[in-house]
């Protein structure tokens, strides 16, 4: 339905100097010149809407994920292996040689043991679900400086040293609840909670020099030359590329991994007493870390042909793609101005029941189709001319995105684009710094990813003409003398 709106209208609430008495049709006057005139109107119309596959996504989240978990709601599973790096510090030393208490029969330095702990801040579904992983040992080093998807696999890649060869292929089963810890640790302040994979089987490096675990080959190496346990380059391609930690078995549980942890354990003298100590290497920015996650393609292809909804599903599952009818939109409108164009997208709630229910996605981003990969490749921030954020409202149950006019202009000036008139609707993970204090205290984006976490929601939409969702717009035109 189209109605004419007077132009003074608009202005009269944001406009002290207007007199009470003023009426709506004297007002215009009182603001723009007798011999001018500003016409607004308004229109709304129909968008359609559909699921798309994400197939694979640029993978730059800041959290590493690991395990499998079904989705109650559209049964599918989806599994995320780790590949991790360490980082070293410029200055790392170990102690002195001869404080060094912990030798073997000829009197050379060893490890009492070593471990690597993947330390987890939160996770999806049930910590006492079991789980089977293997820790593998990396040939060589994944190099930064390139785009990493979110199907990418070290070992499909070749990444993995071999079993053959030496390589670690430690195999581990785990709850995240490790009842292997005792109460006592598990209840100590402080206590951090870890996926714990020992490394204390017998280690034959690249030279074919056997070691009776990883740490003391580590600590040997830093004897060797410690300088390559300064630089963190050297340290990847001359000590340890990394490891890759692959679900194998189980389902039911997915943890965020924050940080994994290299330890080494041995006896040091200090001051003629021997005291059990550690040294460790982490996983930091500085490195990489990468989650590759692997999706049920099959049933997500069955859930993108159903109608009467659309989905939005991470991690590197669905998208919902609109297609605004631009044409429509300026049909006898050419030479006016778009001021706004509102488009709501209703979530439509879930009906199933259970304990472990994925989220529903905290944050999306709307763009045009054209540049979905450009705009994560190029770490690009919505700029509310071509990309807007939207975050899920849940007293509306929806994701309003209040003014994407930049779109609709963008679109209506180059109708060559091969995606015309077409926009995605994508769950972002956002990173964010808090600036100035007190009332000038603001929050700003600095990047905007992919979101690799569990969530999944259904959109209404998807239907014949297009009729549940609507953009509504407001047009302007200025009459000279």
């Amino acid at each position: 339905m189209r109605r004419n709106i007077i132009a003074a209208c608009m202005f009269a609430a944001c406009l002290g100097m207007v007199s009470c008495d003023d009426t709506t049709d004297t007002l215009g006057g009182s603001l723009i010149d007798n011999g001018n005139r500003l016409s607004i109107k308004a229109d709304t119309f129909s968008v359609t809407s559909e699921t798309m596959l994400a197939e694979k996504v640029i993978a730059r989240s800041s959290t590493g994920y690991l395990g499998r978990m079904e989705d109650p709601e559209t049964h599918t599973t989806v599994t995320g292996n780790l590949m991790s790096q360490f980082h070293v510090l410029k200055n790392f030393e170990l102690p002195e040689k001869d404080s060094i208490m912990s030798r073997d029969a000829n009197n050379e330095i060893i490890a009492d043991s070593c471990d690597i702990r993947l330390y987890y801040s939160s996770y999806y579904g049930d910590s006492l679900s079991q789980m089977k992983l293997t820790a593998y040992e990396l040939a060589k080093p994944v190099e930064e400086g390139q785009t990493f998807f979110s199907d990418f696999d070290p070992e499909a890649r070749g990444y993995i040293r071999p079993a053959a060869q030496g390589g670690i292929a430690e195999k581990r089963s785990f709850t995240l609840m490790d009842f292997t810890e005792t109460d006592s640790i598990r209840k100590k302040k402080g206590y951090a909670r870890n996926i714990n994979v020992r490394l204390n089987g017998a280690y034959k490096d690249k030279n074919g020099v056997t070691y009776n675990n990883y740490g003391t080959y580590l600590l040997r190496k830093y004897l060797t030359d410690p300088s390559a346990f300064r630089d963190t380059y050297r340290f990847l391609h001359e000590v340890c590329p990394g490891f890759y930690f692959k679900i194998e078995g189980g389902d039911g549980a997915m943890a965020h991994i924050q940080m994994a942890q290299l330890n080494i354990y041995f006896k040091h003298m200090e001051k003629k007493k021997v005291t059990e100590i550690s040294t460790n290497f982490v996983s930091t920015e500085e490195v990489l870390q990468i989650t590759n996650f692997s999706n049920d393609n099959t049933r997500l292809r069955q859930l993108a042909s159903e109608t009467g909804h659309t989905y939005l599903k991470t991690p590197a599952g669905l998208f919902t793609k609109l297609t605004l009818p631009i044409a429509d939109i300026m049909a006898g409108h050419s030479t006016d101005s778009i001021n706004t164009a509102k488009i709501v997208l209703y979530r439509k709630n879930n009906d199933t029941s259970s304990n472990y229910q994925f989220g529903i996605p905290k944050n999306v981003i709307m763009l045009p189709a054209d540049s979905l990969q450009s705009f994560f490749k190029n770490n690009r921030l919505p700029d509310n001319k071509t990309s807007f954020l939207a975050t899920y409202n849940s007293a509306k149950n929806a994701y309003e995105f209040n003014n994407i006019s930049g779109i609709v202009n963008l679109f209506s000036r180059n109708r060559t684009m091969p995606e015309w008139g077409k926009v995605v609707v994508v769950p972002v993970e956002l990173q964010t710094v808090t600036q100035g204090v007190g009332s000038g205290r603001q929050t700003k984006i600095t990047k905007v990813s992919h979101d690799m976490g569990l969530s999944s929601t259904k959109l209404i939409g998807n239907t014949a003409g297009g009729k549940n969702i609507q953009i509504s717009v407001i047009y302007s035109k200025f009459y000279g003398r």
